[in-house]
């Protein structure tokens, strides 16, 4: 895995930090200057702290640990969403429920009750009910795959969380951390990098910066899987 390019991060817009006024002071290890009242982000900070939660995220997934995939800020859903389904990793892109982590049994009855609903009207189960009935269930089961879709797989607590805007998923991160579940995150300046055990010093707002730190996130976490499939392909032929 290549060291993150700073050229590359330069022009994602990775360094643009808040204004001054909105700075959490806990980032001045990660600001590199003022300009114009804007707070720039060092890249070099940003290189070094995202191939370190790289490499632990690599860790992660040749171990077979899931990590989950959090950001439900316009800009980032679908990047999020596709990042997560490219390594067949779990996110929540539309809201987070309270107790998703914390309240697991109970998100996972949920989940179950939306899998079930997907089955019987694909299957013909439902064919003797009237459309009305069908179209309410229907809905319903929309209205669970819109927040709960990207969990459905999933079938135990994730190991670790990957966030876009730890201020925005402050639930997410709190449940993460009374758990004991490891945190990555995108910490832009108006936020506290303290809260996560792999803060990443970014730009959280922009669509390129997001994508850029993500798809780098991804490629590491491939890396893992592949090697993780490999070592699998090479203890069966010797069994």
């Amino acid at each position: 895995m290549d060291k993150p390019s700073y050229q590359e991060l330069l022009e994602a817009g990775v360094h643009f930090g808040h204004m001054r006024s909105k700075w959490n002071p806990k980032m001045r290890q990660y600001i590199f200057m003022e300009r114009k009242g804007i707070h720039i982000i060092d890249l070099n900070r940003t290189s070094e702290c995202l191939e370190t939660a790289a490499n632990a995220l690599k860790s992660m997934a040749r171990s077979g640990k899931k990590v989950l995939f959090v950001a439900t800020k316009k800009q980032a859903r679908e990047i999020i969403a596709e990042g997560a389904r490219q390594v067949n990793m779990p996110y929540v892109t539309d809201r987070w429920l309270g107790g998703m982590m914390t309240n697991f049994a109970t998100i996972r009855r949920s989940v179950k009750k939306m899998n079930n609903l997907e089955q019987m009207l694909s299957d013909g189960t439902l064919s003797s009910t009237t459309k009305k009935e069908r179209l309410t269930l229907t809905r319903e089961m929309n209205k669970l795959n819109k927040v709960l879709g990207g969990i459905s797989d999933i079938n135990r607590l994730p190991h670790a969380v990957f966030i876009v805007d730890i201020g925005r998923e402050h639930l997410a991160l709190a449940e993460a951390k009374k758990l004991g579940i490891k945190t990555f995150a995108m910490v832009d300046t108006n936020a506290d990098p303290n809260l996560v055990d792999f803060p990443i010093p970014a730009n959280d707002d922009s669509s390129r910066s997001i994508s850029y730190i993500t798809n780098y996130i991804t490629s590491a976490i491939k890396e893992g899987l592949a090697e993780r499939g490999k070592e699998k392909e090479e203890t069966e032929a010797t069994a």
